[in-house]
């Protein structure tokens, strides 16, 4: 499959984050992440999967995917950061989908998921949720008002014996799975909710 599928091009051993997510809109909020999810764990790319619809949510609310590549790569400016519509190509609809596709080349790579903390609030719920932190290492990015319930989560209590400290963030992407970060950073109130109702105005971001 992966021959048919271009993948962004990234050299042996190097470290690389995989955010994946509708982004519908993709934000600042989603740059400030990934920015702090590079320099917190060292790596050398981010690569931003935008998926062609999340199954856990109505498809009616979901914009355009070509709109939602176009907005992200208007975003994710930062040259370290690819955006990639990978998932599409591989026809994934779920996490685990994405990971069976990138086996092949997981081994070459030391790769770490980031997620959102509202993502881990809601892990259980997804398909065969448990491969996830079986494959690879998990960063996860604190969001405004889901702390609590992330942390108090089924998947979070599942995860717990694997918890590192935030400070060992740099570590992850040469632990073998499960570990896992918790990563706190100055709450932004963007969110691709409140954009699409209308309550928060997207704004852009500086150039490093």
């Amino acid at each position: 499959m992966l021959e048919r599928v271009r993948i962004p091009q990234f050299s042996p051993g190097q470290r690389i984050g995989l955010y994946g997510g509708s982004f519908n809109p993709p934000h600042a909020g989603h740059y400030a992440a990934a920015l702090e999810a590079l320099k917190s764990a060292r790596l050398d790319w981010v690569w931003w999967f935008v998926s062609p619809q999340n199954p856990l949510k109505d498809p009616t609310h979901t914009e355009d995917f070509r709109e939602r590549m176009a907005l992200a790569r208007t975003i994710a400016t930062h040259p370290r950061f690819i955006v990639s519509d990978f998932e599409m190509r591989v026809g994934s609809r779920m996490t685990a989908e994405t990971l069976y596709a990138l086996e092949p080349v997981l081994h070459r790579g030391r790769f770490v998921w980031i997620m959102g903390a509202d993502s881990l609030a809601g892990l259980h719920h997804w398909r065969r949720w448990r491969e996830l932190p079986r494959t690879l290492p998990l960063l996860v990015i604190d969001r405004p008002g889901w702390t609590f319930r992330a942390l108090s989560s089924r998947a979070a209590h599942y995860l717990a014996p694997w918890r590192l400290k935030e400070s060992d963030a740099a570590l992850l992407p040469g632990i073998r799975p499960p570990a896992w970060v918790f990563l706190t950073l100055p709450l932004r109130k963007e969110s691709s909710t409140a954009i699409r109702s209308g309550t928060v105005t997207p704004k852009t971001h500086r150039k490093p």
